[in-house]
């Protein structure tokens, strides 16, 4: 187990990612997910209140439902970790104080739970001033209806405004920053993000950590992806060079006796202030890849194979 940055969260060192649920896998899959996963040692669960608006016949919140309905139904609320989040549901765009409020009795009300342990805010909002949104933030830690704060798809520039304004108002500080970083997308991450994160003990929790599936070597061509749900997503971390880290991978696995995706994992949790990469499943049946990821210590020479050929992939 690990903690969260500087909060007193304790979760084993993958998340699930709660995207699929709803949207990919049915709501008896979903829970089979969910029950595979804790069953082997899980207890942290991405999602977010837009999950998942983009699928044709879904409004927005289908996987916070979900998760709700399967920790009524296990009686498990407290064993679990919940982190969602705010400013993209289609109902409540933005982190407006008012909208801030009514997005989060909303998740509360799918969730069937009475307060949130991780609630990030998801997408900055430059039309709200950042002292309303830290201020709306801290008014529901306050409260008890959250017990930390996150913040997904910041500037570093933003991180340390919001960082200064809760300082100056007495108001608690972040505990995690979910930024896209995975083995084939390092750009975004590593630099002033990666170092503002260990500055103020925040914990990464990287979403994307399996690019979409393409980190699980499934797709060795484009056309692979034609006609699958992760078509774009996926199709969009392509590359000459990308192609060369899935074989490396591929070596290392075989080498070890594991797979590409517990592989490709394993590698972000070598990586400084890395909490718990978030990876889905889309049924029980793949979750074993992924969990496996914890209990895989690279050596110094596959970590150095891995830098330097995942280096080369263009911006």
């Amino acid at each position: 187990m690990t903690t969260i940055g500087h909060s007193d969260l304790s979760i084993f060192p993958l998340a699930l990612g709660g995207n699929t649920l709803g949207w990919t896998s049915d709501q008896q899959t979903s829970h089979s997910v969910l029950d595979a996963f804790t069953t082997q040692g899980g207890n942290f669960i991405d999602t977010a209140d837009s999950y998942s608006a983009w699928a044709e016949g879904n409004i927005g919140g289908e996987s916070e439902t979900i998760i709700g309905d399967w920790m009524a139904r296990r009686s498990n609320r407290s064993q679990v970790i919940i982190g969602t989040k705010v400013s993209q549901h289609p109902d409540f765009p933005g982190l407006s104080r008012k909208n801030i409020v009514a997005a989060s009795e909303a998740s509360l009300r799918r969730l069937g739970t009475d307060y949130i342990d991780l609630y990030y805010a998801h997408f900055d909002d430059e039309t709200t001033p950042l002292e309303e949104t830290v201020g709306a933030f801290d008014d529901l830690l306050i409260a008890g209806k959250v017990r930390h704060v996150g913040l997904s798809n910041y500037s570093a520039d933003r991180i340390r405004e919001w960082i200064r304004i809760a300082d100056e108002n007495g108001y608690a500080r972040p505990v995690a920053l979910q930024p896209h970083y995975n083995l084939v997308h390092r750009i975004d991450f590593e630099g002033e993000l990666a170092s503002l994160a260990a500055t103020n003990g925040l914990g990464v929790i990287p979403y994307w950590s399996l690019a979409s599936g393409f980190l699980t070597g499934k797709y060795r061509t484009r056309e692979d992806l034609v006609g699958t749900p992760r078509e774009k997503m996926a199709g969009s971390y392509f590359s000459t060079e990308g192609l060369r880290v899935i074989s490396v991978l591929d070596d290392i696995a075989q080498e070890r006796g594991t797979t590409i995706a517990t592989t490709a994992l394993a590698w972000l949790l070598t990586r400084p202030n890395i909490a718990a990469p978030i990876a889905s499943a889309r049924t029980a049946e793949q979750l074993p890849d992924l969990m496996g990821a914890a209990s895989l210590a690279l050596t110094e020479l596959e970590i150095h194979r891995l830098d330097e050929l995942s280096s080369l992939i263009p911006a």
